[in-house]
């Protein structure tokens, strides 16, 4: 086995609002898709994990459960300088894990889910 993360979702109850804040932290845009779920496509290469923001009756934002840590490289800072502005709120500011594995902040999203960055500086 060689990662044992293939997929995630994030939930949101207001769909357009979630993907506006994760395209605006990130600077990037999603892909949609209308499946029996909403969902909008984190951006991937071919083969490697990747993830969506979901809405439907199934999916709930929740602060209380899995963690998620988003590739924030190659400096955190710079996703959390537009995350109060996006909607969302930084809940633990940047602090090195250690010189070997780097960095990581937590944050609440739009949705009020609790989330996590990581980068190397």
């Amino acid at each position: 086995m060689k990662n044992m993360l293939n997929w995630f979702e994030i939930a949101a109850s207001d769909f357009d609002r979630a993907q506006k804040f994760y395209e605006t932290i990130f600077g990037f845009t999603m892909q949609t898709m209308n499946m029996e779920v909403k969902m909008a496509f984190f951006p991937y290469d071919e083969g490697k994990v990747s993830g969506a923001i979901c809405a439907g009756p199934d999916y709930k934002p929740s602060a209380d459960g899995s963690l998620i840590y988003l590739n924030a490289n190659p400096d955190l800072n710079e996703v959390l300088s537009k995350m109060e502005a996006a909607g969302g709120k930084v809940l633990l500011a940047k602090r090195q894990i250690s010189p070997d594995y780097g960095y990581m902040a937590l944050f609440l999203d739009s949705e009020g889910n609790r989330m996590a960055l990581h980068s190397n500086k």
